[in-house]
């Protein structure tokens, strides 16, 4: 099972927005730069059988993005959310995991896929990951199941190298 976690596009500057944290959206910058990254990835042939979102405005936008490019069909998924637990999507997969058929896509938030991939591929969270905004981290797993500690990393880039 290949797992693709992407981090939403670039959003206004919480200092300068006025409204809830939960609804601050991209900038016109954020947009562009992820239609560019959907964009990409459409072309290398990806596509995702799950598109799992954080359900924060920025994140449901970017995830919109990449659906609007064909890439999947996005849903929301609450512990995508800052400071939801790797633990809630691993029991979601394991219910879902004869559904799924294809890579799958979380599109969240940083230091928390960062600190996910970690778990996922190294069994620890040391906070070295660093995840740029509507970067992707890619992990595979041998035997089709998300065990901490057993991906394979095989991809971590930001969109300044994959445009």
């Amino acid at each position: 099972m290949e797992l693709y976690l992407i981090r939403h596009g670039i959003a206004r500057d919480r200092r300068q927005w006025d409204g809830e944290e939960f609804e601050r959206p991209l900038t016109e910058k954020g947009h562009l730069r992820t239609q560019q990254v959907a964009a990409r990835l459409k072309s290398l042939g990806l596509r995702f059988s799950t598109l799992l979102t954080s359900p924060l405005t920025r994140a449901k936008q970017t995830a919109e993005i990449l659906q609007e490019a064909g890439l999947g069909q996005s849903q929301d998924f609450s512990p995508l959310a800052p400071e939801g637990r790797l633990e809630d999507w691993i029991e979601w997969y394991s219910q879902q995991a004869e559904e799924s058929g294809g890579p799958i896509a979380l599109v969240g938030h940083q230091p928390d896929l960062g600190n996910w991939a970690e778990k996922l591929v190294w069994g620890e969270n040391n906070a070295k990951l660093i995840l740029k905004k509507a970067g992707i981290i890619g992990i595979e797993f041998p035997a089709d199941r998300p065990y901490l500690g057993h991906g394979q990393l095989f991809l971590l880039i930001s969109p300044k190298w994959l445009l």
